[in-house]
């Protein structure tokens, strides 16, 4: 099979070394990744490209991930997302605002995530067969 088609993700999240580690390694992973540093840097981008995942942090300055899902949800609503957080209770608003959404609790192994990301894209995949 030749498929060379790279899911696109694009990455929010506010800590730089955090988010060197995590586009590195979804792109080591066969991922092609936009990263930025806060959920209003990725609005021109959701509007501009189209992506497969969104993969945001829920505590950024200037606007959190789940405002920034929300949005996603209304730019681009095939865009399929994901949440990385270090806090219990933003989890569980993250449960209650995007239920859709799955999230992924800080400290994880790398391996963790890119399993968590493939089995998110391959749900969207599946849904739309």
């Amino acid at each position: 099979m030749t498929d060379t088609y790279q899911p696109r993700i694009l990455l929010a999240e506010d800590d730089d070394a955090m988010r060197t580690y995590l586009e590195r390694a979804l792109e080591k992973a066969g991922y092609e990744v936009d990263s930025v540093d806060r959920g209003t840097a990725a609005l021109p981008l959701l509007e501009q490209r189209r992506y497969d995942l969104l993969l945001s942090d829920i505590v950024m300055p200037e606007m959190d991930g789940i405002e920034l899902a929300q949005r996603c949800n209304e730019i681009s609503a095939e865009t399929k997302v994901m949440f990385i957080t270090g806090f219990a209770a933003v989890t569980l608003k993250a449960n209650r605002d995007q239920p859709q959404a799955r999230v992924l609790s800080k400290p994880f192994h790398l391996k963790d995530l890119v399993l968590e990301v493939a089995r998110t894209l391959d749900d969207r995949i599946t849904a739309s067969l």
